[in-house]
């Protein structure tokens, strides 16, 4: 059970990282690579099939800009693919309107823009889907979540 990580420059690494916190959090293994769906497609090509073949089941992609990467990588798999819309022109929604408005039948789940933590955590839904003991751990958290902001907001407060 792994996740792929893919983004385009090394610019994004900030933004990306969180993605791997979640999927720390949660003892999922997850591969890193920066690819460019424009400048090395042919080996943007062979990575996918490398995951394919090496047990990868969901890959979160990040892109700024044009954004074309997670609806390229979705072209070239049937393993989910999340895409992180990156803050680059226009805040953001460049990004954002890119990823989501893929064309039928090859779709891309995508979180807000730079909320690559939240695809950490939607590749951990999935991949839960399949794995028992992940399953329970994500319950877990999320029991612990609601238990923790009940706690931290339960007194009465002044605005």
């Amino acid at each position: 059970m792994k996740v792929g990580i893919i983004f385009g420059s090394k610019s994004d690494k900030d933004i990306m990282k969180n993605a791997a916190i979640a999927l720390k959090e949660f003892e999922v293994e997850y591969e890193v690579h920066i690819l460019s769906a424009h400048r090395v497609p042919e080996r943007l090509m062979e990575v996918i099939k490398e995951m394919e073949n090496n047990g990868v089941e969901c890959i979160i992609a990040g892109a700024g800009l044009a954004a074309h990467l997670p609806g390229v990588i979705a072209s070239h798999t049937v393993m989910p693919v999340i895409g992180v819309p990156i803050k680059a022109a226009i805040e953001g929604i460049d990004s954002l309107l890119s990823i989501v408005q893929m064309p039928k039948s090859i779709p891309v789940a995508t979180v807000g823009i730079n909320n690559s933590y939240n695809a950490g955590m939607l590749a951990v839904q999935i991949l839960s889907l399949k794995d028992l003991e992940l399953k329970n751990k994500l319950v877990k958290y999320r029991k612990e979540m609601k238990e923790n902001f009940i706690a931290e907001n339960e007194e009465a407060f002044e605005l």
